[in-house]
């Protein structure tokens, strides 16, 4: 059996009304008896019925609704910056549609174009590690769909931006490490045409130029899925353990990139951090909870997500054309863990 939802016209029919009477009655209208709108508005409740939002959006030439675009609804930083995101949706009244690139640049242009075949009236994305052709988002921007990019930008296309401060961020995680006696420090990034990878991968290199140590490329190793085929990470750390002079330490600059790691170190039994320290960015609750805990780089993900979800509402709600963008940029922190400090030898003194 179909389900039907209940209508205006089954309310008018049940109380004996016209179903304008019935519409006014729902919008408070002034022409309305109170008495009517009593007797519509209880007879409504008892029944569950909601506007049809499709109808609503035909009328008002809005949906009340935003899209979402992210990699990996599962990744931990991003479960928690789409909850930032429907916090400030929905004490607006809005709802959200989120989709899942999965790291493909054609999943993310079909999800685009489902999501604006449903009339949303505005968009938050962090672009896929696939994509490097931005004309479908210019074209979209130029149409005038509100949209905010978060984490992975677009520079070339004017709007509002929502970042952290990735440069420091992978600047502190090197120099953390070079502290604690780490000196042939590999990064493993994700691809090299996100906004992310271009400043962790800066940050990096400045706090081994700022520390006298030569900058190696041969220690620099990309995934252009940014993890989420387990193969090429272990094809990146294989080919750094190979290495002459392999590396001591890894700082691996995404989420899933630093779990990956560690699981294929604890494959291969290299203690960490004895053998080769660990340092990533990660916002899962677990990574205190591992053998051995990690030390990580902690974005302000919730926080982010509401950022760029206010700032989306202001381009959407906005009575006059938004010429004025900004890019938010966040602070993020480094949380230190047994990952990245060598352990101290105990040394027994005889008598």
């Amino acid at each position: 059996m179909r389900f039907e939802a209940v209508t205006i016209k089954d309310i008018a029919k049940a109380l004996g009304l016209s179903t304008s009477t019935v519409s006014r009655a729902l919008r408070d209208s002034y022409e309305i008896s109170p008495e009517t709108k009593k007797l519509v508005l209880e007879y409504a409740e008892k029944i569950n019925y909601h506007p049809n939002p499709i109808a609503l959006s035909l009328k008002e030439r809005r949906s009340r609704s935003i899209g979402v675009i992210v990699c990996e609804i599962a990744n931990s930083f991003f479960s928690q910056t789409i909850n930032g995101i429907e916090s400030i949706a929905y004490d607006n009244g809005y709802n959200v549609m989120i989709a899942q690139s999965r790291e493909s640049f054609k999943r993310e242009i079909l999800n685009l174009q489902f999501l604006t075949s449903r009339s949303i009236d505005g968009l938050i994305i962090s672009v896929s590690t696939e994509t490097e052709d931005f004309s479908y988002f210019k074209e979209l921007n130029e149409k005038g769909l509100p949209i905010v990019f978060f984490d992975r930008i677009v520079d070339e296309i004017n709007t509002h931006k929502v970042i952290v401060d990735n440069y420091k961020g992978a600047y502190d995680a090197t120099s953390h490490l070079i502290k604690n006696g780490y000196r042939r420090i590999a990064n493993v990034v994700n691809s090299g045409s996100l906004s992310i990878t271009k400043e962790r991968l800066a940050g990096y290199k400045a706090a081994l130029t700022d520390q006298k140590i030569p900058i190696d490329e041969s220690l620099i190793r990309f995934c252009h899925h940014g993890g989420m085929i387990l193969s090429e990470v272990e094809d990146a750390v294989n080919s750094l353990l190979k290495n002459k002079k392999r590396p001591d330490a890894i700082f691996a600059s995404s989420d899933k990139l630093t779990i990956s790691c560690l699981r294929i170190l604890k494959a291969r039994k290299i203690a960490v951090p004895d053998t080769m320290a660990l340092v990533g960015f990660s916002n899962t609750d677990l990574t205190e909870l591992m053998s051995p805990p990690l030390t990580t780089i902690r974005q302000p993900a919730f926080e982010m997500g509401e950022i760029a979800t206010s700032l989306l509402l202001q381009l959407i709600e906005s009575k006059r054309p938004v010429t004025d963008f900004e890019t938010k940029i966040l602070a993020s922190e480094l949380i230190i863990r047994d990952s990245s400090i060598k352990k101290k030898i105990k040394t027994k003194v005889l008598s």
